[in-house]
């Protein structure tokens, strides 16, 4: 399985982040999702799944290989402070890189501004049971590619992913995404699924 290489050009100020970044409430999300297996790594180690939170005029992202991680800390979190699609571009900071899905997350924000929280986890048969059954990515589409920004924003304009808050990658097997306004939201709109 193709996972967890960046595909983007990275341009990474890798200095400490500032006091004031709220990654203490990334990591509240992170770990519900890893306690649940939603996040982690497979056996060969590559790890899986991201979340992101607004944090204007930037965001905040877990860390490039940090999902096996059990507890993150601050240097495990990157601050995306621009990217460019056309450019296939993403410059953070942080003592991590960026996620390889920072494109697809930064797509979410670029969307709509009530945005705040974007999870990205891995779950084979929840994505088997929703692959075409909610809105869904063309299997032509690479995780973290501007493809996969392109693909969400076609969704968020002509399907129902603005309302429905969730999205599952074809071309990504195992991989859902979902959004809201707050972490609560966000992972409600998840456990609406799961459970």
């Amino acid at each position: 399985m193709e996972e967890g290489y960046i595909k983007f050009q990275q341009h990474w100020n890798r200095t400490p982040l500032s006091e004031v970044v709220p990654w203490h409430q990334l990591e509240v999300i992170r770990d519900q999702l890893y306690v649940r297996k939603l996040i982690g790594a497979y056996p060969d180690g590559v790890g899986y799944g991201n979340v992101s939170l607004r944090f204007p005029p930037h965001f905040l992202i877990t860390g490039s290989a940090t999902g096996g991680i059990s507890k993150l800390t601050k240097n495990h979190f990157a601050l995306v402070t621009d990217y460019k699609l056309k450019e296939n571009r993403v410059t953070s900071v942080g003592m991590s890189p960026a996620s390889s899905e920072s494109l697809s997350h930064a797509m979410f924000y670029g969307l709509d501004n009530n945005i705040n929280v974007v999870i990205h986890i891995h779950h084979q048969g929840l994505w088997k049971s929703l692959l075409n059954e909610v809105p869904t990515t063309a299997q032509s589409a690479g995780y973290g590619t501007p493809e996969m920004a392109a693909e969400i924003k076609r969704l968020y304009e002509q399907d129902e992913l603005g309302d429905r808050k969730i999205a599952v990658t074809a071309g990504h097997p195992e991989g859902i995404f979902t959004f809201g306004k707050n972490p609560r939201e966000a992972l409600a709109v998840l456990d609406r699924y799961l459970l």
